[in-house]
């Protein structure tokens, strides 16, 4: 398979683009960095893998807000715009988006089919997912894919908890009651490829099939450590740390990948215990 993908420098993109290479497909990397890709980058190939967008991680000044809803709307414009123009265009748009679609629902399970929330993260996902979609215009099978928390050691949420638990002063946070709808990363490049690979539509939710609490994952994080999980952290100290970003610490999504599992993927890593062990190995 031919393959473009953009965002490949990224924590994602890396595995993804790895994955693909070791089975032997043929991987293109794309930028938008510098505006609408070039159509003849496009042409011929068989699908793309469309991860690019601005840092969500990060305080969510006025300018961040603005840089991480155009960095996936106008960004997504133009790749489907430079598609239109690719001969011939591809068959497939594999896009990412975020759990962060549904918006805060505390216990309520959510799933594929659920309508998206209110909010900030809700707003810019549903935006972003609006683009891709027009694809289909241009005859292109979509795919948008639902992304939780990645238990990855070398980036995002879980590197970041690693060394105060690891000191033995890591805990639930606001609480804990909050869901964390986590996934291994093997099991986010799992979700691309079966996406890639099969021929099914719309969104997955690329979550594992057992969320948890935050107090619940805090616990197993800290078993698979060998260190005390008990050091609370209150939501004040995350608001003043994170701003107003930190609503994706300390509210959550009870997420379920009904759709995911329904077309037939198979997990690596179902269960958080051994999720987190064979992350942190």
């Amino acid at each position: 398979m031919r393959v473009a993908i953009t965002g490949a420098s990224g924590l994602l993109g890396t595995r993804i683009a790895a994955a693909l290479t070791a089975r032997g497909d043929d991987v293109t990397t794309i930028s938008l960095r510098t505006g609408a890709p070039d159509p003849s980058a496009l042409s011929g190939r068989d699908a793309i893998v469309h991860l690019a967008g601005e840092n969500v991680a990060q305080r969510w000044t006025d300018r961040a807000r603005a840089e991480i809803r155009a960095s996936r709307e106008q960004g997504t414009r133009r790749l489907v715009e430079a598609i239109q123009n690719a001969d011939p265009r591809p068959r497939s748009l594999i896009s990412a988006s975020a759990v962060g679609y549904y918006g805060p629902h505390g216990d309520e399970p959510v799933d594929e089919d659920t309508p998206p929330g209110t909010g900030f993260l809700a707003d810019v996902c549903a935006a972003w997912e609006r683009e891709a979609t027009r694809a289909r215009e241009h005859g292109l099978r979509v795919v948008t894919v639902r992304t939780g928390v990645v238990l990855d050691p070398h980036g995002g949420a879980l590197a970041k908890m690693l060394t105060p638990f690891k000191l033995g002063i890591g805990g639930p946070v606001a609480g804990g009651r909050q869901y964390m709808p986590w996934i291994h990363a093997d099991d986010v490049a799992g979700v691309y490829l079966h996406a890639l690979d099969t021929d099914t539509e719309g969104p997955l939710n690329a979550t594992a099939p057992t969320p948890v609490t935050n107090a619940a994952f805090s616990r197993a994080l800290g078993r698979a450590l060998h260190r005390p999980a008990v050091a609370p952290i209150p939501a004040a100290a995350i608001r003043l740390l994170y701003g107003d970003m930190a609503e994706i610490v300390t509210t959550g999504q009870r997420a379920l990948p009904k759709r995911t599992l329904a077309s037939g993927y198979a997990y690596r890593h179902p269960e958080l215990d051994e999720a987190l062990r064979a992350a942190i190995r």
